[in-house]
Order: C-alpha cells, then structure tokens, then sequence
C-alpha cells in the first residue's frame, strides 16, 4: 500500500467511528524512544522513519510534526505523500496544540490511542474542549490496518550480576517503598522499561539497541509483581527474582490486577498513560515525580568503574578503527555503510560488548547535515579524499553504554571546514571544563557548549547533551544541557555527581557537511567550602579528536592545554590495546601536544 492508499483506509475507519481527526503517536504503552518494530505504526503510516514525529490527519488534510534533527529526511520521506511537514520551533510554524485548536469545532471528535498516550498529555489536550472538541480513545486504529505487523518480541531474559548492578534488587525495592512511605502511597505502578530492567537488574533484547524487557512492575509493601510474558523468563530468573521478593505475573493481566489493587497509587502523570489512570480511577491517586528516575541517573561507585572501563574498550575500537580509516590508501573505494560495518567488526572484538547502543550514524558530506541521518542502498555514498566522514555510534557492554561522535578528515579541506571544526572542538572544551556550584540546572550551562559556535552566527537545533544509562538507554532523563524549553527534555534538572552526561556541540550545513565531537562527562564534587560545593566533569570518552582538522592558533592557551592533557589521558589508556607496532607509532602522532 502507498501511504495516500493507507491514510484513505485510516479516513473510512475514522469516518465508521465517527471522529473527525486522529492524532498518531509515535510511541509505546511504556513512552520508550525507541520502539519495538510492533508499535511504529507512524512510521508505517507516514513513510517517515525518524524516532520523533506526531502525525494528525483529518478528513481532508494530513500534517506530520517533527523537530530540527529530522527537517531533511522528512522533507524527503514524505515527499508526495500528501502530507505536510511541520518544522517544530521553526518562524511561522503552529505548535501542534495550536494547529489542532485551529481545526476545532462544535462536536467535533478527536481520536487517539489512550494506551500510548501519558497522562499528563491527555490533560492538556483535554482543554480543546473549550472550542468544541472532545479527546476520546479511539484504541489501536490505525495499528488495525497493518496486516502484516511485527509481532512482539519473546527474546529471553536474563540477570545481572549484583558486583555489575553495585545493588541488589531488594535494597532498590527497599527504596522504592521509602519514597511511597514517604508520599502516603500503598502501591507503585512502574510502566518505564529502563526503570523496570534498572530495578530488577534483568536485561533483555525487546527493543533494538535497548537491553530491557517489555513489562509492568507494580511495587507493594510486602511484595512486587512483574507483569511480563513469562515465556520470556527462564527458571533460574524467577527462582532468583522470588528470593528478592518479586513474583512474576503475566503481561497482559496487568489491568486487571491494579483494579483489584487495594489502597493508594503513587503515580507519575508524566510516565503513566491514560489508560493506567483509567484502570486506577476508583483508587486513590498521589501524584508525584516517579522516584526511580532520581534513583537510575545517580550512578553507584560500581557502575562508575563499569563505565570507564567499558569506555576504554569502546576507546580502543573506535581508535583502531580511526586508524584503519586514516591510513588508507583506498579511501575512495568505501562507501558510508562499509565504513559503519568496518567500525561494527572493532567493537565486536571487545570483550563484555553484546550489541549497538543506537543505529549508528556514518554520513559523508553534505549527509552529515542531517543529525540523525542513517545511510540506506539509496543513500550510501561513496567516500572521497576530501572533506568529512562523521561518524555517531555507541555500544551495549555488560558493565556499560557508551556514546561517541567523531568527525574525521578524509582529504582537503576548506578554511571555513578548518574554522567550524575548531569552533565545535572549542565548545567541547568550555562544556567539560565547567566548574559550578551544586544546584546548576543543565539549561543554565548549555550556553558554555554554544558560545564559540553562535560567535560565528550559527546554532544546531538540538541539545547539547542527554543523559546515558548504565548498559540501558542510551538517552537517559533527567539530565540534560539545553538552552530552550523542551517537554520532558529534563532542561530543568540540576546537574548532580553520579550523572553521565553528552557533550556534543555540532555545526550543520544542508547541503555541505556537519561536524559533531561528542564525550561523555561524568559529574563529581571538586571541593566544599564556605561557598558551597564546587562540581565539575571527569570526560570518559578515549578517542583521539582529529587534529588534521583544528586550527590552533584559533584556541586559547587553557584550550590548548586541556586537549593536550585529554590525548595524554588517551595515550596512557588506549596504547595497551593497540596491537601492532604501526597502530601504537601511530596513536603516538594522533595524540600529540600542539
């Protein structure tokens, strides 16, 4: 089916149900980012495949909302669609909430899958009932019509380690049950994936990229129930999990089993759908920020260990595959997607590595101005001895996520190319040389990241960083570094020690080329004092930056002097792991003082 012949089938089941518009979520009964292949029912939709989008179709028009990272590949995918794409937060453009407002009228019905969508968002579309129109659950509808739909996944579970996790399950419990106590609360519906596999110290393959597992965890004072499909869970988990207090329950008897749930529920509005609230309504409710996200980001002394390390072996593939790629006497034999396989195979070789921590992103020129460009058959460029090859990749280890950019020259370049990749480089070191008083919000430092780039007169339409978990997502909340408001971007989170944090500054130029540098930054005290407590970042991340590309003479002594303390840092690390003469000669020159 084309996408026009697919929106005429959802308008004829619209008009059966009799709603006059349909609002299509890209998201899950759990609000994960990136989603099982069985709810990408927008993408099926629409044609248009980035992992943020909301598309609203009426009986007659069809516009699909999306932010600055998928401008491009939008504009592309739904080219001759019949749909029209919305640039969010561009001069001109209507939020959602007003486009949807401005087709409102007396009666009308606007439909939506309760399932999919959080509580705290149906409350505020609720208000389009001051101009007439009414919100209902219009259920799965559109998922209805795709007959050859994904089935859920049924990859087994399996433990971590308690030396791995740094805690075992019962004392989290233990916590949890302190912050309901706390809030008056008897029960603790958990429906986040990473909350739950976080909680439980289990992993799975349910999502791509994500090691979690599709299921519930209501938390109680005396016992805690996980509804997951219990195919899934070997003998030996559940014997473990039952040692801790944790009885497994079927996945889909979930909404039932809360009903019946005596007392009151601890829920956050902002993580909990519509249609959890629905099956809770006739119990109390306290509302309240779901603890186990302060809980999750705060990582514990083992997990920091995990980390760095970790980070060393992914430091050691992707250095030895910037080697690869740097010495080659036939670059312009590659194309994108061999590159992106070539640095897949370094990781491979790394001991504790059990997958991606994303869809890795290898763009050549002008493809690199898409943030979240993914090289196809169509797409695949081939490489040439000029310019740059970014490259944003990351890996699932058994004791940690990692998340890294590098951009690499590939031949000649421009002064104005030298000058850009300066500037980010530059933005890079003024974010992780901050030192800041405890209580800093990540909006309050995310101007540090910019500055160099807005003194040239440009900005990337995204943030400069997000949290990372621990071998669990690998955007993380609530940390986060941006300037401007972004429902549940987490812009408003104070900066605290044990959060891991990007620091990816870019400039992106349609049509030409883009460049990101991205480390990751562990926060940790400095020193108290009478003024308070000083903060600053430890930068985990051990990959050499290429210097082929910056200008020193445009970075200031302390600049200078930070890069060349980081490649000392990268040396000391990374040697070990090179395994020829060649790769260590030439990491010596790669990570040399300037």
């Amino acid at each position: 089916m084309t996408t026009a012949e697919k929106l005429a089938s959802v308008r004829q089941r619209m008009q059966e149900c009799t709603l006059d518009m349909m609002i299509v979520l890209t998201a899950d009964p759990h609000h994960s980012e990136y989603l099982p292949d069985y709810y990408k029912t927008r993408a099926w939709l629409s044609g248009f495949t980035g992992s943020a989008g909301t598309l609203v179709i009426t009986r007659d028009e069809a516009a699909l909302f999306t932010d600055g990272r998928y401008f491009i590949q939008a504009e592309r995918q739904l080219a001759g669609s019949g749909i029209t794409l919305m640039r969010m937060r561009a001069p001109g453009v209507p939020t959602l909430e007003e486009y949807v407002r401005s087709k409102c009228h007396e009666n009308m019905r606007i439909g939506t899958d309760f399932s999919l969508l959080s509580e705290k968002q149906a409350r505020l579309w609720a208000d389009w009932s001051e101009a007439g129109a009414q919100l209902v659950d219009s259920g799965d509808l559109v998922g209805s019509l795709w007959t050859d739909r994904p089935p859920l996944p049924d990859h087994p579970v399996v433990r971590m380690a308690d030396e791995i996790a740094g805690e075992t399950t019962h004392a989290k419990i233990e916590r949890i049950r302190g912050e309901m106590n706390k809030a008056g609360a008897r029960v603790h519906v958990l429906s986040m994936l990473d909350e739950i596999a976080w909680t439980l110290n289990v992993r799975g393959e349910d999502v791509a990229n994500t090691p979690v597992v599709i299921s519930y965890l209501a938390v109680l004072p005396e016992t805690a129930l996980w509804f997951v499909d219990e195919r899934k869970v070997p003998a030996a988990v559940r014997e473990s999990l039952s040692r801790e207090g944790v009885e497994v329950r079927p996945y889909a008897s979930v909404f039932e089993t809360v009903r019946g749930l005596a007392g009151t529920f601890l829920l956050d509005p902002e993580t909990t759908t519509a249609q959890m609230y629905k099956a809770v309504e006739n119990a109390g409710v306290i509302e309240g920020k779901d603890p186990v996200i302060g809980m999750k980001c705060i990582k514990n002394t083992r997990e920091i260990e995990g980390l760095r390390h970790c980070h060393e072996q992914d430091g050691a593939a992707v250095t030895r595959f910037m080697y690869w790629l740097k010495t080659r006497a036939d670059i312009d034999h590659l194309t994108e997607m061999e590159a992106s396989e070539k640095l897949a195979e370094f990781r491979e070789m790394q001991p504790g590595y059990t997958m991606p921590s994303f869809d890795t992103i290898c763009a050549y020129g002008p493809n690199a101005a898409m943030m979240h460009y993914k090289a196809t058959e169509e797409s695949n460029a081939p490489l040439k001895r000029s310019g740059f090859l970014l490259i944003d990749s990351g890996g699932q280890y058994e004791d940690g996520t990692t998340d890294i950019t590098r951009t690499f020259v590939l031949g000649e370049l421009s002064d104005r190319q030298r000058l850009h990749f300066t500037a980010v480089l530059r933005s890079v070191i003024r974010l992780c040389s901050a030192v800041f008083l405890q209580g800093m919000q990540g909006k309050s430092l995310d101007i540090l990241a910019r500055g160099p780039v807005w003194d040239l007169g440009i900005d990337y339409r995204c943030g400069t960083g997000h949290g990372v978990g621990f071998r669990l997502n690998v955007h993380e909340g609530p940390n986060s570094f941006r300037w401007h408001e972004s429902p549940g971007r987490g812009e408003e989170a104070v900066i605290e020690p044990g959060m891991v944090t990007t620091d990816e500054p870019g400039i992106y130029l349609e049509g030409e080329y883009g460049i990101r540098t991205e480390n990751e930054l562990l926060c940790r005290v400095r020193e108290t004092n009478e003024y308070g407590t000083f903060l600053e970042f430890e930068t985990i991340t051990y990959v050499p930056v290429d210097l082929d590309a910056v200008i020193p003479e445009q970075m200031s002594m302390d600049e200078r002097k930070w890069l060349n303390a980081y490649h000392a840092e990268i040396r000391r690390r990374i040697l070990p792991y090179m395994q020829t003469e060649d790769e260590r000669a030439w990491l010596e020159t790669a990570t040399r003082a300037i």
